[in-house]
């Protein structure tokens, strides 16, 4: 239980003896009530709108209800004072050695500090990057692939079971496209000059598929059709850009416990059976789709296709999963991969896509709550574009790629942990710049400096702390007097770091590990602002004559680095212990 859950639990059981007292009528829903952080830290430590919430249902003015909390909660040695403000919001001060008591337990709980429950063991399937197995990975997958696994840390560090999921699209027509293409690089191995007809993927990066293929096939495919190459030239390109996939993902820091085929899906029965489930609920049917949006009945043709009812489960439209021809549509094969999904018994399905699948979205949620009676929540993430500057000017597309600025691109020039921490400063759903030159300079505007800055001001703190004599194991810092940690400014970094374990709490229920960079920047900002106010007031000084009052701080700088390196291994960076 976090500061700000144990606080909650003082408000209900106030609440509690209110209702004994007849105060408040019984068996009023409490759900959500919070105590969080007020919006402004001059107002207290806590705010709790519990007034608010319950003054409604219970026939009472916010401020009667607020005023009798008010008095309940001060009886509390935990809280300094209770007031109310505006139109009923209860503020609460609390008393200085509740917050000096919060660094013995982050550093008695040292990396676990923070970590949580809440997800009680459920079992989640985060799905990501699922690229198209046609060449390296671009710039956009690299966002796609650092959001999902730092919400698969997120998820785990907070209590869910967690499978990290790729899906391999290699059913549809661009596996074909691939193989021509890598078809002509094996034409390039045997000297003769490679047609990059329009349609196909120009880039150097199938050259080196084009010699495997000539060292494994030698010139017996030269002069043969199509029809006798083309699926055992589709499955070698395939396996080779997986391998190179996994290369990019790896070069990240990404690596994957599963990698489903779609090509698995064909033929095997498993799309008719996800089908025949849905029809099953009277959701599969032969009917004919209204014309699209903007379409007129001069260049609009109905016809007869099979029907998936997803209106039914929260859809604009009902949705096309066979065509007239009696092929599946891109959408019937989605279904079936996620009906697997839920037969593996996960709670919950996480599906991070790129923004162009926005449409996509209503109609997966709605086949995928048809097909687990809505036991299964699905969540999508859509992740924006990412648009990449150097020297004042776009960044220019590989070379190597053919069309665009590939994983490995990004990595080479800014470093695996840079680029991690700078994808996950905007929300997921908000489009990002990636400039290359501010990515890389030491500055406050740098969010990955600044943060790693602070890491490194800590560790330099523990080694001159050291250095003058003094114990900075955990075991020692442990027993430091915190009651001399009672400056404001002392307090208000405890306080901050004592928002961590509800951050996380918050960040893993909304699925947005965006949330725990924010924290970071914001904590490494209130430390250096500590380690600045130290210069002007000696007080404030981590090493002090004092053995005693050094210890203390030193412990405080301790718990602070605790909780970066715990923020920085949710987003996969690695802390630095020394600025070169």
């Amino acid at each position: 239980m976090n500061l700000f859950d144990e606080f909650r639990a003082a408000v209900l059981a106030a609440l509690d003896t209110l209702e004994a007292e007849g105060m408040l009528p019984a068996g009023l829903d409490r759900s959500n009530i919070a105590v969080e952080p007020p919006r402004d830290a001059a107002h207290g430590d806590m705010a709790t709108n519990a007034a608010m919430v319950l003054a409604k249902p219970a026939g009472k003015a916010p401020r009667v209800i607020a005023e009798a909390l008010a008095a309940k909660l001060a009886a509390d040695p935990r809280i300094a004072s209770a007031d109310v403000a505006g139109p009923g919001f209860l503020n609460l001060r609390l008393s200085p050695d509740v917050w000096q008591a919060q660094i013995a337990v982050i550093l008695k709980a040292g990396a676990d500090y923070g970590r949580s429950t809440v997800g009680q063991g459920r079992k989640v399937n985060v799905e990501f990057v699922s690229a198209n197995p046609t060449g390296p990975m671009h710039v956009g997958h690299v966002r796609g692939a650092v959001v999902g696994d730092a919400l698969s840390n997120l998820l785990a560090f907070a209590g869910w079971d967690v499978t990290r999921e790729y899906y391999i699209n290699d059913g549809g027509a661009q596996v074909d496209v691939l193989a021509r293409s890598a078809f002509e690089r094996y034409r390039e191995a045997h000297g003769l000059s490679p047609e990059i007809r329009e349609g196909l993927y120009p880039g150097d990066y199938l050259i080196p598929v084009g010699e495997a293929l000539k060292e494994k096939y030698g010139d017996t495919l030269l002069d043969k059709g199509e029809q006798y190459w083309l699926a055992e030239v589709r499955d070698f390109a395939s396996d080779m850009m997986m391998q190179m996939i996994r290369e990019d993902l790896a070069s990240l820091g990404v690596s994957m416990d599963v990698y489903s085929s779609e090509k698995a899906l064909y033929g095997t029965g498993k799309i008719e059976a996800a089908l025949t489930e849905l029809r099953s609920r009277g959701l599969i049917y032969e009917g004919v789709l209204e014309p699209p949006k903007g379409k007129t009945p001069e260049d609009w043709e109905p016809r007869e296709q099979t029907l998936f009812r997803s209106t039914a489960h929260g859809d604009d439209v009902d949705r096309p999963v066979m065509k007239s021809d009696g092929s599946w549509t891109y959408f019937a094969p989605d279904i079936a991969y996620h009906y697997d999904k839920v037969k593996r018994g996960f709670d919950e399905l996480i599906d991070i896509f790129g923004a162009d699948h926005g449409g996509y979205v209503k109609r997966m949620k709605a086949a995928v709550a048809a097909l687990s009676d809505g036991k299964v929540p699905l969540d999508i993430k859509l992740i924006q574009l990412v648009k990449l500057w150097k020297n004042g000017e776009p960044f220019k597309m590989s070379k190597r790629a053919g069309t665009f600025v590939t994983l490995r691109d990004v990595v080479e020039l800014a470093g695996a942990d840079v680029t991690r921490f700078i994808m996950l400063i905007r929300k997921n759903d908000v489009a990002l710049d990636f400039d290359f030159d501010k990515v890389l300079e030491q500055s406050k505007d740098n969010p990955v400096f600044y943060v790693q800055y602070a890491n490194a001001r800590v560790h330099s703190v523990l080694r001159k702390a050291a250095d003058s004599g003094v114990a900075v194991d955990d075991a020692a810092l442990t027993g430091a007097d915190v009651s001399l940690l009672a400056h404001p400014a002392e307090l208000a970094m405890i306080a901050k770091l004592a928002e961590w374990p509800r951050l996380v709490d918050i960040a893993a229920r909304a699925n947005e590990p965006h949330r725990v960079a924010f924290y970071l920047y914001e904590l490494a900002s209130d430390f250096h602002g500590l380690w600045n106010r130290g210069n002007d007031e000696p007080s404030l000084r981590f090493v002090q004559e004092d053995p005693a009052q050094t210890q203390a701080k030193i412990a405080l700088v301790r718990a602070t680095g605790v909780v970066i390196r715990a923020g920085l291994a949710i987003l996969g960076v690695k802390p630095v212990e020394e600025m070169r």
